[in-house]
């Protein structure tokens, strides 16, 4: 089973946006973009990760949030006929939303990243889901010896705050899918914004974190091979979170978009090649601008 894993595309398309729409949290959000973020962020980059997963036959594709900027209508077009274009079947494509794709409230009332992203967020286990998030998760997907399972982590903030939180119905329903016979049979692929386990200080993890890690940690105390992949974080890092019956990899990928001259920074996408017994080979593609190409590079691990 081989896994392409790419995050927070960060795609940007204010055209024929009206000014009231920034008359929110937007606001701040679009200084941002013009103080720094705009700079360093390429939708090509983006394009040039999916033409190349697409090329590369990889069996399933996750994408962990943070597809829009501003969660526009604009924004979310472009990232649905991004995924069209790669022309793989939906259910060969798992994507969850980030804190960016419910940028305000009233993405979320809306429902919009469900309304746009509809053919990717359908599970093959849909009466374990529960209403979360604008959607029904966790999206559980069975393929061959393992089970990708879809949480959202996203959750409307204050300008300047970018935590996540799962919330206790997405945990309860997560408990159930993990015992279910099919589920328990196969290695887990857990795909969520937020990182679990990160190395923060107590303010910053209230600000950036996932606020209720330690209890999606206790979940997986029974878990003894898989993988926890996320985004968020700008960043491709590996670090291993040991459990009760064994040890889970959790894996990051940097910003699809992002231009940066460290490797670990600049844009590219992870792969998973995973054994018989679950056992994940770690590596990533890092994108050249200048060639058009991409260069194999290992994943930096952490403690």
């Amino acid at each position: 089973m081989k896994i392409a894993h790419f995050s927070d595309l960060h795609l940007l398309a204010l055209e024929g946006v009206p000014p009231s729409r920034f008359l929110n949290k937007r606001l701040t959000g679009w200084v941002n973009l013009r103080l720094k973020r705009g700079s360093v962020h390429r939708s090509a980059y983006v394009r040039a990760i999916a033409d190349e997963v697409a090329r590369t036959g990889i069996d399933h594709v996750v994408v962990t949030g943070d597809l829009s900027n501003l969660a526009l209508e604009t924004e979310f077009e472009l990232a649905r006929s991004l995924f069209e274009g790669m022309g793989l079947d939906a259910s060969s494509l798992t994507v969850v939303p980030g804190n960016h794709d419910v940028y305000t409230r009233g993405s979320l009332r809306a429902r919009r990243f469900e309304k746009y992203f509809a053919p990717w967020l359908r599970g093959d286990l849909p009466d374990l889901s529960v209403d979360v998030g604008g959607a029904r998760f966790p999206i559980v997907k069975l393929r061959g010896r393992v089970a990708v399972i879809a949480l959202t982590s996203a959750v409307p903030r204050w300008p300047f705050v970018a935590a996540g939180e799962l919330g206790r119905p997405q945990l309860a329903a997560l408990d159930r899918v993990l015992s279910h016979p099919e589920v328990a049979a196969r290695t887990p692929i857990l795909a969520l914004h937020h990182p679990p386990v990160h190395r923060w200080s107590r303010v910053k993890a209230h600000l950036e974190g996932l606020r209720d890690g330690d209890e999606l940690l206790r979940l997986l105390a029974r878990v003894g091979r898989g993988l926890v992949l996320h985004g968020h974080l700008h960043r491709r890092v590996q670090r291993v979170v040991s459990t009760q019956a064994g040890k889970l990899l959790q894996v990051g990928a940097t910003s699809a978009s992002l231009q940066h001259e460290e490797p670990a920074r600049m844009a590219g996408f992870n792969v998973y090649d995973l054994d018989e017994n679950g056992q994940a080979r770690v590596t990533a593609m890092v994108y050249e601008p200048a060639s058009g190409k991409f260069r194999l590079e290992s994943v930096p691990k952490y403690v």
